[in-house]
């Protein structure tokens, strides 16, 4: 992984379903032993009802990228949760693996950084922004 990766830790989300946390792991797991790159956590909760966490992670090739897709997809069925959406793969320039409560992005690099996914859902969207942020930012 890159030594300047992950603004967001990559643990269970708070409040999560019982069963997320581990579901989690496993994808995070399946991530790590794929060899999957740059791994990013975004908490979800309160941006979206889609999910509770997604995952951004980049492979260094579209085969590579396949691959990474294809050890979640198979990790997820062996710890028994319910059998993962997947969209994206004949091109493998980024695929998408939905496993409910979690969803994961799989990126190659240059796709991730035209999409860049963790800014659209990192921080505070103009229209989601507290109170209070609004009123210090005047």
């Amino acid at each position: 992984m890159n030594s300047e990766a992950s603004p967001a830790p990559l643990h269970p989300v708070n409040g999560s379903a019982p069963d997320t946390g581990q579901l989690v792991r496993t994808v995070l797991h399946s991530l790590e032993d794929a060899k999957a790159e740059d791994l990013v956590s975004i908490d979800l909760h309160g941006k979206t009802s889609i999910a509770d966490l997604m995952i951004v992670a980049t492979g260094r090739s579209g085969v590579h990228v396949g691959a990474i897709a294809d050890r979640v997809v198979k990790a997820c069925k062996e710890a028994g949760a319910q059998t993962p959406r997947v969209e994206g793969v004949p091109h493998c320039d980024w695929v998408l693996v939905d496993v409910g409560d979690v969803i994961v992005h799989i990126f190659r690099p240059e796709v991730r950084a035209f999409y860049n996914l963790e800014k659209m859902w990192g921080g505070d969207r103009p229209g989601e922004r507290s109170p209070q942020g609004a009123r210090a930012a005047v």
